[in-house]
């Protein structure tokens, strides 16, 4: 069973997230997108943690400064996407869409998320229902296009809407704030209850159910290719 605890990182300018993850069975840990290395360290502390692991979603410096000293602190391996093995410092193992890499007993599949960087990987825990989406997909709207095209951020976003609704995502940065106002219907009302109830206690958004953000998100709502593309227009 995976643990998963928030970090929040560049508070009131970036504000990205990075992710302790904890398996449960094993105790071994792992940081994913360690934006700066400070508050991971605090937190390492605080769980007294030493983790084994520096998993990436993509290459932007916000998501990847921290690594090189939390590398040389906990001797930990650095983990991205095949991609952004010359992109990201330190590479140590490599991986591809439909590779499967585990910390402990819990597993992580790799699913290829081109559209805000070409080699953007998402981090689907299937049996702990947990995914971390970098800068793919934030509560209530997506990243960027800086290096992708729209039909690429199409075709990641419709892997995304074939897994299960009870799936909980994690994004890499707490924007949840810029979409609450436009939210309709009973579904989004209670999605923005729940999303005002914990940004008013300090707390993060995420994380959001799928089927709740495939009602609200209106990136992953729209159906039609040709409409999803004149968004970008």
């Amino acid at each position: 069973m995976l643990k998963v605890v928030p970090i929040l990182c560049r508070p009131g300018q970036m504000n990205n997230y990075a992710y302790l993850l904890i398996d449960k069975n094993t105790g071994i840990s792992a940081v994913l997108d360690a934006s700066e290395a400070e508050p991971v360290i605090k937190e390492c502390e605080k769980q007294q943690l030493k983790p084994q692991f520096l998993l990436n979603t993509h290459h932007h410096f916000d998501h990847v400064e921290g690594n090189a000293e939390l590398k040389a602190l906990f001797n930990a391996k650095i983990i991205a996407s095949a991609k952004d093995k010359d992109r990201i410092e330190g590479v140590d193992i490599a991986l591809n869409e439909g590779d499967v890499f585990k910390i402990g007993d819990s597993e992580a599949h790799i699913i290829g998320a081109d559209g805000h960087t070409i080699g953007h990987i998402l981090w689907y825990f299937s049996k702990d229902k947990v995914l971390f989406t970098g800068d793919t997909l934030f509560n209530l709207s997506i990243g960027g296009l800086f290096e992708g095209t729209p039909e690429q951020m199409w075709n990641t976003l419709q892997k995304i809407k074939k897994l299960p609704d009870d799936v909980l995502f994690y994004p890499g940065h707490e924007y949840t704030a810029y979409g609450i106002s436009a939210l309709r219907g009973d579904v989004g009302q209670k999605y923005a209850q729940k999303a005002k109830e914990r940004l008013k206690q300090g707390k993060p958004v995420a994380p959001i159910s799928l089927k709740e953000e495939k009602i609200c998100n209106p990136y992953l709502s729209i159906e039609n290719r040709q409409d999803f593309y004149q968004m970008f227009e």
